[in-house]
């Protein structure tokens, strides 16, 4: 649940902002021509892309180019909140603070990252960042659009520094050019998560049926009964060649319900996972 949200505009479009959510929360971002910095103040946030995944803790931060995201909000405990602080970058705001003379590590080059997000270091220069927006979000009166204009540039600034630099200035570099991705590409990434089936159609930025549609034009069956087939077949194949708990191959492939992964086993290969465990290993 969404508990408080304080934000600043320019040139119409949301730019500074904090968030509060009560988790578990989960939430689709269709980011076609927008990039977000993304500083987790309390909490834990996965953010799912078209290809890869990561996990932020508090104090944890990351870089993400324009794409299709997923974000869940974890609770790290049964009472806590998550408190969150983005950046957002629109190619025609920053055309117009730059006048339309974008500095060298903002325009496109041949250093393109392949990658959807990179996690950011800098935690005492964001940290001291942040602390003098929240001055801002406090007194909202004393922003005004050239202040704005001025903190966006020192933002893009401090990114440049720090140990990872590179990779942030690759991410920079192709912050609005992301790579095209197909849809068995972004299945086949996802083939052993506990993704649903409407969060892989939210990745396709496609509605279920479309997606629907399409998935049976690349795989056999339902995409349903495709991901469950192979999360079942990965899970025979680890059954078979190590000595793994049951409950942390359930894990392994991407199952939600030990109980629910048992009862297809066995209606899948005849025998329960012990059993066939017990077999492999006599």
């Amino acid at each position: 649940m969404l508990l408080e949200n304080k934000y600043f505009e320019l040139y119409g479009k949301r730019v500074f902002e904090l968030v509060v959510i009560g988790p578990p929360f989960t939430k689709a971002n269709h980011m076609s021509n927008e990039a977000c910095f993304l500083h987790v103040i309390k909490g834990h946030a996965t953010t799912i892309s078209e290809t890869e995944r990561v996990t932020l803790k508090s104090q944890e931060s990351m870089l993400m180019k324009c794409g299709n995201y997923i974000s869940r909000i974890i609770p790290s405990d049964s009472n806590s909140k998550y408190y969150s602080f983005a950046v957002h970058f629109h190619p025609e705001v920053l055309e117009k603070i730059y006048d339309r003379e974008l500095p060298v590590y903002l325009r496109p080059s041949n250093n393109f990252s392949p990658n959807s997000f990179a996690k950011v270091e800098q935690r005492k220069l964001i940290d001291h960042f942040i602390d003098g927006i929240k001055l801002y979000f406090d007194n909202p009166g004393l922003m005004n659009k050239d202040l704005l204009s001025l903190k966006i540039k020192e933002f893009i600034l401090l990114l440049h520094q720090g140990e990872e630099s590179d990779s942030i200035k690759q991410i920079m570099a192709s912050l609005f050019s992301p790579e095209t991705h197909s849809l068995r590409q972004i299945v086949d990434s996802h083939l052993y998560t506990d993704i649903s089936v409407q969060e892989l159609a939210t990745l396709c930025n496609m509605s279920m049926s479309t997606f629907k549609r399409e998935f049976k034009k690349v795989f056999t069956g339902s995409p349903a009964s495709y991901l469950k087939s192979r999360k079942l077949e990965r899970a025979y194949e680890l059954l078979s060649i190590s000595d793994k708990r049951i409950t942390d191959v359930v894990m392994d492939v991407g199952f939600n319900d030990i109980s629910h992964f048992s009862k297809s086993f066995t209606k899948k290969y005849g025998k329960s996972p012990s059993e066939y465990q017990v077999n492999q290993m006599n």
